[in-house]
């Protein structure tokens, strides 16, 4: 299936490493111009030399989504390579796992900087040029969290779900210009944040007997659901919350 992204300018928030990485190197498969960011300048390099193997240009840019200058650095060096970008796939590190009375209004703060700050900020950034062409694709991508909490993650559940809020309502907005606005929810996917949780709770690795699919996902699992999202294909899909999660959401909505 041909997904029309061929030559498509795509910035990948949080891409370095994890889910954030494998979106940008399915976006790269599918011929698209790639902007990569992330706060490790190793790994950051590493990605970008994997991406350009898919014989395709990439621009990696270091610095942290959750420091408003660090974004507009990445909205203008991206904007002065490309002109402009097509498709903007927010992501971002998550915050720490915990229970309420064991953060502060700091941590607070933060979280919400990491989370929403990020998106707020790198769609005020692409925005306007998506308007002007009439056409775009954003797509953030949240948590299985956001339908059904995950306990002893309170900074991810409340601030992953404002996001789903901005989303819906921006969706609503931006649908005369056709641009499409959604949510991927990823489940448990095999990624090094996966890891550590399972680090510091070995019980935690039993989850799997809650996932109807028996198993973790597999990074580039969530990407394929992410690039078709992103592409021609999907130009009727706007304002929903796509969960890949194997089936561990047990809602029906």
């Amino acid at each position: 299936m041909d997904l029309g992204l061929k030559n498509k300018v795509a910035f990948v928030g949080a891409s370095s490493l994890g889910l954030g990485k494998s979106v940008a190197l399915e976006l790269a498969r599918e011929g698209a111009r790639i902007v990569i960011c992330g706060r490790n300048k190793e790994s950051l390099k590493a990605a970008e030399a994997e991406i350009k193997t898919m014989g395709t240009t990439v621009l990696s840019l270091a610095g942290d989504l959750s420091i408003a200058k660090d974004r507009e650095y990445f909205v203008d060096a991206t904007l002065k390579e490309f002109g402009g970008v097509d498709i903007l796939v927010t992501n971002s590190g998550g915050p720490p796992p915990g229970k309420f009375e064991e953060f502060t209004s700091e941590d607070w703060d933060i979280a919400v900087q990491q989370l929403l700050g990020s998106v707020v900020g790198l769609v005020k950034g692409f925005l306007p040029g998506m308007k002007e062409r009439k056409w775009g694709r954003i797509i953030s991508i949240t948590s299985q969290a956001v339908k059904q909490p995950v306990n002893n993650l309170i900074l991810s559940n409340a601030v992953r779900s404002s996001v789903v809020g901005l989303m819906k309502t921006l969706s609503n907005e931006l649908g005369e210009y056709h641009i499409t606005v959604n949510n991927v929810m990823p489940g448990y996917t095999q990624t090094a944040r996966l890891t550590r949780l399972i680090e510091s709770n070995p019980s935690f690795a039993s989850v799997t007997a809650e996932i109807p699919l028996g198993r973790f996902g597999k990074p580039e699992e969530f990407a394929a659901a992410v690039a078709f999202l992103a592409s021609a294909r999907a130009s009727y899909i706007t304002g929903v919350s796509l969960a890949v999660d194997g089936g561990w959401i047990k809602g029906v909505l």
